[in-house]
């Protein structure tokens, strides 16, 4: 894993779209489409903001999400399709391709089946993640399954990470919260060709220190990106504060 420190959550969201930015670029200089995964929550707000301002083809680009609620409306200020559509669709040339996650689909299994037909299609080159407070990457809450195969599952979510939502604003309450959403799996995760990870805030210091100084455990689901061959962890100052010690 390759760790970079940088000053603020700005620098970080600079830094981690150019790192990406080229990548897309050096996968597309070889292939005529790529696909991309985007993560979305507040950790994701400058590192969106550089990447629509990147030098790129995105014309040839088909994206992917990691997770959305369910039972959640495109409309809702939480709907992680509104976040996708407004800070990056709409802010960039038309894209080959946006598979969103219907949360609100009639049927979660037959909604499931399709974004898993649609992905396992794709090879992603490169996967835009974060870590949220209690370590899970998108929506596997600790402990997280390292070892279900299908790309997009229905997990539920934990009480740390539902209150990590509402501390973020997205929601006015806990019971606002919705308990269960689909969630890209971690070895679905895992098998991009590379990932960028951006970590702000001092929030995030406890995860950071455990998933990156810790053996890999699914109590602490970021640790297995230890494992990744081509992983780039952008954390700011806030984010880093325990490492070390």
């Amino acid at each position: 894993m390759d760790i970079r420190v940088l000053e603020n959550s700005q620098t970080l969201g600079k830094a981690a779209a150019e790192e990406g930015g080229k990548l897309i670029r050096q996968a597309l200089d070889s292939q005529e489409e790529i696909s991309i995964v985007l993560a979305t929550g507040t950790s994701q707000f400058e590192m969106l903001r550089h990447l629509v301002k990147q030098d790129i083809d995105w014309s040839r680009v088909h994206i992917f999400h990691l997770d959305e609620y369910i039972g959640l409306g495109e409309d809702h200020p939480a709907s992680f399709r509104k976040y996708i559509r407004e800070r990056f669709a709409d802010k960039v040339t038309a894209l080959k391709s946006v598979t969103y996650i219907n949360g609100d689909a009639e049927d979660i299994d037959n909604e499931l089946g399709r974004l898993n037909k649609a992905i396992s299609r794709q090879r992603v080159e490169v996967a835009f993640i974060g870590i949220g407070e209690n370590a899970h990457i998108a929506f596997n809450d600790p402990p997280a399954n390292f070892d279900i195969d299908r790309p997009y599952i229905r997990v539920k979510l934990d009480e740390e990470c539902r209150h990590q939502q509402l501390g973020e604003g997205w929601f006015h309450s806990l019971a606002e919260v919705p308990e269960f959403a689909i969630s890209m799996s971690v070895r679905q995760i895992m098998r991009a060709e590379h990932i960028i990870c951006s970590v702000p805030e001092k929030r995030k210091a406890s995860a950071v220190k455990s998933s990156v100084e810790g053996t890999v455990n699914n109590i602490y689901p970021a640790s297995i990106l230890q494992e990744h061959a081509h992983c780039t962890l952008f954390l700011d100052k806030g984010s880093a504060l325990l490492m070390g010690t």
